[in-house]
């Protein structure tokens, strides 16, 4: 009975630990995204989190909502350069999230100022 007391604490330990660096190291995809740059804000009231948005489309209607993770210290300083700007995002999609990493399953990892198609030079 007191083995059994200890082995099932420990493997439901382990078993949240799996899932944990599932979620964190496995990528449900991975992709590229570009358009005007129109949000980067630190926010949250118990984690402060990183989240951004892109605009894809004219008419703002397309919105690509995505979170940084504060480890990447560049990025954010990338995204707070470029507010505004053109903008190529590389980002992670995740399975799910959790609180203390952002708001989305998306995860801008870099990020790259653009040309805008929008306005070619001729």
């Amino acid at each position: 009975m007191r083995k059994l007391l200890i082995i099932i604490p420990v493997a439901l330990l382990l078993l949240l630990l799996c899932y944990y660096a599932f979620l964190y190291y496995v990528p449900y995809s991975e992709g590229v995204r570009s358009g005007e740059l129109i949000k980067i804000s630190n926010k949250g009231m118990v984690y402060k989190t990183w989240e951004g948005e892109v605009s894809q489309g004219i008419s703002g209607a397309q919105i690509f909502a995505f979170s940084v993770l504060d480890k990447d210290k560049k990025v954010i300083e990338d995204l707070k350069n470029f507010q505004g700007q053109y903008v190529k995002v590389t980002y992670i999609e995740r399975y799910r999230t959790f609180s203390w990493w952002g708001d989305t399953k998306y995860f801008v990892t870099n990020v790259e100022k653009e040309q805008s198609p929008h306005f070619n030079n001729r």
